[in-house]
């Protein structure tokens, strides 16, 4: 037989390490891009629920130095026999159920010639805690509530704040401007309450690329500032001070709501080591436009 063929060494270890490598190619990963912005907690309401509580403590106490029975008779006061003291004048002098009007002047009512003549200019803040009657009360708290609740949970007590008492301050100069040697008097919250409509829709304008039913949003805040407008033109209502609010309102609200524009990021919530190359600026220039215009006009108006 013929002599058989070796069969070739088996390959070491080193051998097949030694073996040809492929080239390998190293992609370099971006980072992740940084997580969205953590959500804002609403805040807690406080303040708006104070200041309604406080309207009604001050309606209790001006019913008590109305007096009516002490003042004009049992016989001529509504609801003697349940309230004594804080009961009410009559409908002839008061239709709203309320004190009368001597009352409500010696508290702080707005009147022009004791504001002008009598430089009793505190009044122009005063009034707008006092009430003509529970009708009037009932009215402003609710209104209170429903309006100022949400724009204090998303923008805070102090913002808010500033935004009812500039609204009310507007709303009172605006009345006794109107109301210039009339001998009629002006009491309540509705222009610090339509100063809150008008902030609302400020808010809506500055804060546009927020929404996203913008339309929708719109529609709505026009019928509601439509709808309480209107009721401005019953009798026995100060349409002048709901209009001088909200204008004070709605020119605050420029200057005081305005929020980032969507898809800022705080570079307090960028991860380290991440570089933002395309960086949206926190506020568009229609919205500092419309800060710098309001605040001119607050300040000139």
């Amino acid at each position: 037989m013929g002599k058989g063929l070796a069969s070739p060494p088996a390959p070491t270890f080193s051998d097949i390490e030694t073996g040809v490598k492929k080239p390998h190619h190293r992609h370099h990963r971006k980072p992740p891009p940084p997580p969205p912005p953590p959500a804002s907690e609403p805040w807690f309401t406080w303040l708006l629920p104070l200041i309604f509580v406080a309207n009604v403590i001050i309606f209790i106490y001006t019913m008590y130095i109305n007096d009516c029975p002490g003042t004009y008779g049992p016989d001529n006061c509504l609801f003697y026999e349940y309230l004594g003291r804080y009961s009410f004048q009559s409908f002839k002098d008061n239709p709203l159920i309320g004190p009368s009007l001597y009352t409500l002047k010696r508290l702080g009512a707005l009147e022009w010639d004791l504001v002008v003549e009598g430089k009793q200019t505190w009044r122009l803040l005063s009034c707008m805690w006092l009430h003509a009657g529970v009708i009037h009360l009932l009215a402003n708290m609710l209104s209170l509530l429903f309006l100022g609740i949400r724009l204090e949970q998303e923008f805070g007590f102090l913002r808010i704040g500033l935004i009812y008492m500039i609204s009310g301050f507007g709303g009172s100069l605006r009345s006794a401007l109107a109301h210039c040697h009339k001998e009629e008097i002006s009491v309540g919250a509705s222009g610090a309450l339509f100063g809150l409509l008008g902030a609302m829709l400020s808010e809506l304008m500055t804060n546009w690329t927020s929404y996203t039913n913008k339309c929708g949003a719109l529609s709505t805040m026009l019928l509601i500032i439509c709808l309480n407008l209107a009721f401005g033109f019953l009798p026995h209502v100060d349409n002048s001070a709901h209009i001088g609010g909200f204008v004070s309102g709605f020119l605050a609200g420029f200057i005081l709501l305005m929020r980032p524009q969507f898809g800022y990021v705080s570079s307090r919530h960028v991860p380290p080591g991440y570089e933002i190359k395309h960086k949206i600026p926190k506020h568009k220039c229609y919205q500092y436009l419309f800060l710098v215009l309001a605040l001119v006009l607050l300040i000139v108006g």
